[in-house]
This record gives structure tokens, C-alpha cells and sequence, in this order.
């Protein structure tokens, strides 16, 4: 379907225009994915910066990279080493997606990334923003990004009230990023977006006497860069409890295989109790964990470990770490999610970062 975008008024075209020269001269350049056609680098790149800032994304783009370096490398590759890659990297629903991505890119597309952004944007794990910048970069389309860097570029530089996120607001939004488009250096304008709200236009202190818009900008004329946009209206962070247990023996240690979908999806993680209560007493919790460890093997001994708290987007997970040592374990059937690992490589597995920093801190005074 041919993408259809409004002419943009003299004003629109002012603002493009002061953006391109601006990221010509004074735009990031020599970032590891820029320079380059290559959809499948850019499109990498693209999903690994949502919600990602760019210094914590270039070493796990570099690692990828070698590991993938083309599309048909990570279609044909097993799950988990895709995950193992991603981990630490965070909000695992992007490493399932990408990996779906890749192999409908080779099963359907004969390997090569579709240059309408409609179609991209039908991919798993690409929005209607990511198809955008993906069709600027590699193919030259003239389409528009609206990611959150951009939606507060926008909401200072126009002085758009209300909260990004809703709906009304972001139609809003929409139309202008749309309307902005110029002619042409759409690669420039693009990434000048990215750069503007990325090193100058940031959430908190922007650079606003180096920003090209200054001149132009209704936050900065009326003193606002601090309310626009506006914030998301606040709501009670929910909180869960959980029991997480570390389970060794003979310098192994048991490790759960999380389900495809939900919280660290397809990532090893330990196993948990989450009908434990965490306001029991130590000698209740010890009967009922005797009671729940029985599957496993005869215990040794048990050590309550410190209490942590792990921040997700939408809830904080309340964790108590339990160690637990067997005498003698169980076999465990072979289609159990269970499975034990040599705790000396257990850092090479694809696991979530809290419990990497939990078996971190238990190593060195597990038995080996």
C-alpha cells in the first residue's frame, strides 16, 4: 500500500531543515550501525535500543554480530543461544521476537527485509517506528519515527500538552511526525531525531543553548522543558514475593527452563516457591521447604540468604534466596523443565541478570 504523507507548511519545512544541517555537523556518525544498507545490522540495532540506552547496546551488537551475522545465521540458530546472547540486555520479549522475526524474514521473504514499512511493520517485534527507521536507513523511504526520544522533541519544540501515551495525544503526534517529513536527506533528518532527543533534548537538564531548535522551541520560550511532555500519570507499583531457591550438589546446581512466553521467557532461572509466605518464621519455611524440596533429593543443610528486590516495568519482584545444599539427589524425569549444571559454567548460560548477581555472590561459598 503506498504510504501517503501531507505537504509540509514553510514552517515544517524550517524545522527539517534546521534539524538536517544540524545532525550533519554536529550529529553522532560513527556509530557501530551507521554508515551501512544493511537492513538486517540496522534492524538489529533498531531492537536493541528500545528501552536500551546506545553505550550499553554496542557490546552486545558487536557479540551478536559475530556470533549472527546475517539473518539466515540467527534463524537457524537454537533458541537458547539467541537468549544466551541477549542476556543482561533485558526485556527478553525482544530476543523471542527478534529470533521469530528472523525466520519468517527467511521463510517468507526469501532472506531479505521487505523495504515497505507497512510489511516490516506486520514483523514480530517491529512497531510502526522501528519499521520506519529501518525503511529510512536501508531502503531511503521517506517514513516516519515516533519513538520516546521524538515524542519529547516534539511535545518541547510545539508546546503539545498532555501525556504522550495517550491516545489522543499520540494521534496527535503521529500527524506531526508525519507532516515534518522533508523531500529528501531523510537518512539525516532521521537519525537528527534520534540524536537530538538522545544528546540534547534529554528528560532532565537538556543542552537547550545547543539545540538547534532553541530559537523555535515553546518549552524553552515559556520556561517548560522541565513539565513537557508531560508524565505519565502515577499509579501504586504492584509488588510480588517470591522464593528463589539455589539448589547444589556435587558442584551443580538445579536450574529451571522458564516457559517461551511471560517474565524472562525462555531464559534458565532458579527454581521458585511463590506460595511460600515471606512473613513465615525461619522454622515454617524450613518444613515447608523440606516438604517442597523432597522431589529433589535428601537436604543437607539450608541458608537463608538476603532478601533483594528486582525492578520490572510494571511491578517490583520482593525475592528471598534460599541455598540449599543435597546429601543425595533424585533423578528427575526426562521431560522435566529441572536440569542440573555445573555451577563453574553456569555463567555462560542465558540467564536473567539478578539471578546471574545472585549465583555470583553464592559461588564462592557453594561446594565445588
Amino acid at each position: 500500500m503506498k504510504r501517503i504523507v501531507k505537504n509540509a507548511s514553510p514552517q515544517d519545512t524550517r524545522f527539517a531543515e534546521a534539524l538536517i544541517a544540524w545532525q550533519k555537523q554536529h550529529g553522532r556518525h560513527q556509530l557501530p550501525w551507521q554508515g551501512t544498507r544493511d537492513a538486517y545490522r540496522i534492524w538489529l540495532s533498531e531492537i536493541m535500543l528500545q528501552q536500551t540506552q546506545v553505550a550499553t547496546v554496542i557490546p552486545y551488537y558487536a557479540r551478536f554480530l559475530e556470533r549472527f551475522p546475517d539473518v539466515a545465521a540467527l534463524a537457524a540458530a537454537p533458541t537458547e543461544d539467541v537468549m544466551a546472547h541477549w542476556s543482561g540486555l533485558g526485556y527478553y520479549t525482544r530476543a523471542r521476537n527478534l529470533h521469530r522475526c528472523a525466520q519468517q524474514i527467511v521463510a517468507q521473504h526469501a532472506g531479505k527485509f521487505p523495504p515497505d514499512p507497512e510489511t516490516l511493520a506486520s514483523l514480530p517485534g517491529i512497531g510502526k517506528s522501528t519499521a520506519a527507521a529501518i525503511a529510512a536507513f536501508a531502503y531511503g523511504a521517506r517514513a516516519a519515527i515516533l519513538d520516546g526520544n521524538v515524542k519529547r522533541v516534539f511535545c518541547r519544540v510545539f508546546g503539545i500538552e498532555g501525556f504522550p501515551g495517550q491516545v489522543a495525544v499520540e494521534r496527535d503526534l503521529w500527524h506531526r511526525a508525519e507532516t515534518l517529513l522533508p523531500a529528501r536527506d531523510i537518512e539525516a533528518y532521521t537519525q537528527g531525531l534520534m540524536d537530538l532527543g538522545a544528546t540534547l533534548c534529554t528528560r532532565t537538564r537538556p543542552a537547550c543553548e545547543r539545540c538547534p531548535m532553541q530559537s523555535r522551541c515553546v518549552a524553552h520560550a515559556s520556561g517548560r522543558t522541565s513539565e513537557l511532555p508531560a508524565r505519565k500519570p502515577k499509579k501504586a507499583i504492584p509488588e510480588k514475593s517470591t522464593v528463589m531457591l539455589v539448589v547444589v550438589h556435587e558442584g551443580e546446581i538445579l536450574m529451571e527452563q522458564r516457559p517461551p512466553e511471560g517474565i524472562w521467557g525462555g531464559l534458565l532461572s532458579l527454581p521458585e516457591l511463590n506460595r511460600l509466605s515471606s512473613g513465615d518464621s525461619d522454622v515454617d519455611l524450613h518444613e515447608q521447604l523440606a516438604l517442597a524440596l523432597s522431589a529433589f533429593g535428601d537436604i543437607d543443610d539450608i541458608t537463608m540468604l538476603s532478601r533483594f528486590v528486582h525492578g520490572f516495568t510494571h511491578y517490583r519482584l520482593s525475592v528471598m534466596p534460599v541455598q540449599v545444599r543435597l546429601m543425595q539427589r533424585h533423578v528427575m524425569a526426562a521431560q522435566s523443565d529441572y536440569q542440573w549444571r555445573a555451577l563453574a559454567q553456569i555463567g555462560e548460560a542465558a540467564l536473567p541478570s539478578p539471578v546471574r548477581k545472585l549465583l555470583a555472590t553464592v559461588s564462592a561459598t557453594t561446594d565445588r
